[in-house]
């Protein structure tokens, strides 16, 4: 079988030997990062849909996990916002049926996180690692370039009810770009945030290929170091991917 929503499996930092599901193909996303590794966003959208056919993953799952055994986790991520998939619920449940044996885990840039019908449809995974960039609005607009109606404080909120609701692990993910959300004003609001969110860890993450816009610098690892410190003050547990 030809494999058209399916990848990997990848050899991830965080989730080890990751088989992917691409949900949202084409860069649709309802962020357009200027760090994003897939590039420009091609139409960024907070509309739910079907945008990738909900019975070809299945039968792509089926297929490849027949012959395939040696995975960690299966990740619905891929090159766009895997929430805005309006079925993503339906293939967690598929995988959970069909394929307990392996661990699920949705990566989201949690803008959709505020919709109850969103955490309800993830609330299957074993893991979600959601992401926070920035707690004022200058710097999200600055680094995430959310659609209007896409807010700092409505991430932040969502973020701390998917806690109240999830039973699973949360792995929260900041990015990092130099003087942009490294500021000393910044790093205080994002670790009072994650304090509030309160995740199972935190991932400190910064530049590793280029970015959707060239101008995107990596952390030096001494500033990541001094950046994980500083979170570790509040939050043991805190890593540098």
């Amino acid at each position: 079988m030809e494999y058209r929503y399916l990848f990997g499996p990848v050899r991830s930092r965080r989730l080890g030997r990751s088989l992917g599901i691409d949900l949202v193909p084409g860069n649709i996303c309802s962020f357009n990062c200027v760090y994003c590794e897939c590039g420009t966003t091609t139409h960024i959208t907070r509309k739910r849909a079907e945008y990738a056919h909900v019975i070809r993953i299945q039968q792509e799952l089926d297929h490849y996990l027949r012959i395939n055994r040696d995975i960690d986790y299966i990740t619905l991520g891929g090159t766009g916002e895997p929430t805005l998939h309006s079925e993503i619920g339906t293939i967690l449940e598929h995988l959970k049926k069909r394929h307990p044996e392996y661990k699920r885990a949705v990566l989201t840039n949690s803008t959709l996180l505020h919709d109850p019908a969103v955490r309800n449809d993830i609330k299957t995974a074993h893991i979600i690692l959601p992401s926070l960039d920035a707690v004022s609005n200058e710097i999200l607009q600055r680094i995430n370039r959310p659609p209007p109606g896409i807010t700092a404080e409505q991430i932040i909120d969502s973020l701390i009810e998917l806690r109240r609701e999830f039973t699973g692990k949360i792995w929260l993910e900041i990015f990092f770009i130099p003087d942009i959300n490294t500021t000393e004003e910044e790093l205080h609001l994002l670790r009072d945030a994650a304090v509030r969110i309160n995740p199972d860890l935190i991932h400190i993450n910064s530049l590793n290929r280029s970015g959707a816009e060239p101008w995107v610098q990596p952390l030096r690892e001494d500033e990541k170091k001094t950046i994980q410190q500083f979170f570790m003050e509040k939050f043991q547990n805190t890593y540098i991917l």
